[in-house]
């Protein structure tokens, strides 16, 4: 199937779908570093595009006559890392993908953003949009650690196809999840050279340290250091932080299940916004396989 991808961002939801055999034509995003990342690991075109201006995307991707459109638009508005002020401007893009899906009308969509999304008007509205374009849908929260990512990450994944029943994918979605979450020790072995790291928590109530034993907490867009002082929570695992870090930013790559080929492009602050908003590509390669064996089934 032709597969653009919008909000491309570095590229996961497209590596996933390109590995289960999706034909990934183009993709679209409009920051600068990410598509020079992307550009760096796809051979397609990889280009400028602002995705707000509907009109013209319309025009733009409809000449990639794609089979399947494919995205995670920008989900800061919805996220429990942001102000969960989906009216702040960025929640408007789920609208915009909506209106772009609908009047190119590729036979196939999926949409993925953060578990949030469900409590939102935006997703309503742009439900309202699909479901007027011919849309039949179908919707889950699926946990990344069930679905081959090392990392306890929930997101929403709606796919949408014509002509179809809403509802017409959830039993394929959930029937190959796993029986119990990937830990970091599963993915990755001992190759990282640690068993325990620091992982900054939202709170200085919650707990920092983290065992390779367990899937990694959701990997976020910072990174900071072991503050000076911190004081070892009931429930880390461990006695003491010596020796313990955080994990580097090509390590947290890994957790996000890219490959040890992946390249990236960017100053630090850049890579890790890029590596922690990026949709894991094994996450986007089981929603791949999903719509693969759903289609194979009909």
């Amino acid at each position: 199937m032709r597969t653009v991808d919008l909000f491309c961002g570095c590229g996961g939801l497209s590596l996933g779908f390109s590995k289960a055999g999706f034909n990934v034509v183009a993709a679209y995003d409009n920051w600068r570093a990410a598509l020079k990342t992307y550009g760096l690991n796809f051979k397609h075109k990889a280009e400028m595009l602002d995705l707000k201006d509907v009109a013209l995307s319309v025009d733009t991707i409809s000449k990639d006559n794609p089979d399947i459109i494919i995205g995670g638009p920008p989900c800061q508005d919805f996220s429990s890392a942001g102000k969960r002020d989906e009216n702040n401007g960025r929640g408007d893009l789920t609208v915009c993908f909506a209106e772009i899906v609908s009047r190119i009308r590729p036979e196939w969509f999926v949409m993925e953003n953060v578990e949030r999304i469900v409590k939102t008007e935006k997703l309503q509205t742009a439900k309202d949009i699909f479901r007027n374009a011919g849309y039949g849908m179908s919707q889950a929260v699926l946990d990344a650690s069930l679905c081959g990512v090392p990392q306890k990450r929930k997101r929403f994944i709606l796919i949408g196809a014509q002509g179809k029943n809403d509802g017409f994918m959830e039993p394929v979605l959930k029937k190959n999840l796993a029986d119990r979450p990937m830990t970091v020790a599963d993915y990755l072995g001992d190759s990282l050279g640690l068993e325990f790291y620091y992982r900054h928590p939202r709170s200085y109530a919650r707990r920092g340290i983290f065992s390779i034993y367990e899937p990694s907490p959701t990997i976020r867009g910072v990174n900071r250091p072991i503050p000076k002082g911190y004081v070892i929570k009931h429930n880390d695992p461990i006695k003491s932080i010596e020796g313990v870090r955080p994990l580097t930013t090509i390590e947290r790559s890994y957790i996000q299940t890219f490959p040890k080929t992946f390249r990236f492009y960017g100053n630090k602050t850049e890579l890790e916004q890029m590596i922690g908003n990026a949709v894991p590509v094994n996450l986007g390669y089981y929603v791949a396989n999903a719509i693969k064996e759903y289609l194979n089934a009909e």
